[in-house]
């Protein structure tokens, strides 16, 4: 069983990871894109001068489902994590699978933003990830056996 505190922690994260993906998601209206294209500028200007990146259809339609799939991934995430906690021991390898998922929506999320030139994305994503690894290790789920 997680103490109290690292679960609070966990869903902290959580919440904050589902927040972000509500303000991506909000990209997809014009009467809600304000924290988007705020988004959209702060990674820009890291990289590329001049014009702002335009806000197409095609690029709202893309940031409503990607929006979308990233709340409801946090969704079952949290709900895994709290399952993991509430198991104990047991829950191992629900740590496990929850660690790996976040292995790979790094590195996948991290390379293509390197290679798209918004090379900046990685610092927020290894914020998350740093955040994650934060509370796994401070709560000790890995080190459990079942």
């Amino acid at each position: 069983m997680v103490n109290p505190f690292w679960r609070s922690w966990f869903d902290s994260w959580c919440l904050s990871m589902i927040l972000f993906a509500l303000l991506v998601a909000g990209g997809a209206l014009e009467s809600t894109d304000a924290p988007f294209r705020l988004m959209l500028a702060t990674v820009n200007a890291g990289v590329h001068t001049g014009e702002p990146i335009g806000i197409t259809p095609a690029l709202r339609f893309v940031t409503g489902v990607l929006g979308g799939v990233f709340c409801g991934w946090i969704v079952a995430l949290w709900a895994t994590l709290r399952f993991a906690m509430a198991m104990g021991s047991a829950g191992r390898p629900l740590w496990i699978a929850c660690t790996l998922g976040m292995g790979t929506w790094y590195i996948v999320d991290s390379t293509l933003s390197v290679l798209t030139g918004f090379a900046l994305n990685v610092v927020p994503n290894t914020l998350a990830l740093a955040l994650y690894g934060f509370g796994l290790i401070g709560s000790g789920a890995l080190t459990r056996t079942a």
